[in-house]
């Protein structure tokens, strides 16, 4: 796949996509096709800049998300929980807490409703961390975006949760 020149994403044109659909003889859409690879191309990219975001902070992605979800949450959740809510594995979550707790940043006590399980707490390490990074990470959010205009942004928000409600058809059997 070429470069396109609009969008600067990895991503086939529309013709390009016409000719691969054509080549297998398909009656796919290739505008459909076009929009789902380049969505696909964007994410990818958007991934690869939210590591080198988070990466100044010395965090990855799912460790912001992390300490985040704890904040958002009164600093506390069992690691299924978190795994719930952060649409992870447990195990994914026992990595990206075991870093944490290296770090200061979290803590792991036992459950005050399940003495057999555990909890996860947000230090105050963490919290500091928190608010630090605050400033500097919500302008950068507040520009990735800052091409589109207020209206422009609550349409992408329903066009984007309509996309995502349909990620089954990628994954499902």
């Amino acid at each position: 796949m070429t470069q396109h020149p609009e969008t600067g994403l990895g991503a086939p044109t529309l013709e390009q996509a016409r000719r691969q659909i054509a080549r297998y003889g398909l009656t796919a859409d290739p505008q459909a096709v076009l929009v789902a690879a380049r969505l696909m191309a964007a994410g990818a990219r958007i991934g690869q800049a939210g590591e080198v975001h988070f990466g100044r902070f010395g965090l990855s992605t799912g460790r912001y998300r992390l300490l985040a979800d704890l904040e958002d949450h009164g600093g506390e959740k069992s690691p299924s929980q978190l795994a719930a809510s952060l649409g992870v594995s447990r195990a994914t979550v026992t990595g990206l807490v075991d870093g944490l707790e290296r770090e200061g940043l979290v803590a792991r006590r036992p459950s005050t409703e399940d003495g057999r399980g555990n909890v996860v707490i947000l230090t105050a390490r963490g919290a500091d961390k928190l608010r630090d990074l605050a400033p500097e990470h919500f302008a950068r959010m507040q520009a990735l975006v800052g091409g589109l205009s207020a209206e422009e942004r609550a349409t992408f928000l329903g066009l984007l949760a309509r996309v995502v409600a349909g990620i089954d058809a990628l994954t499902d059997g």
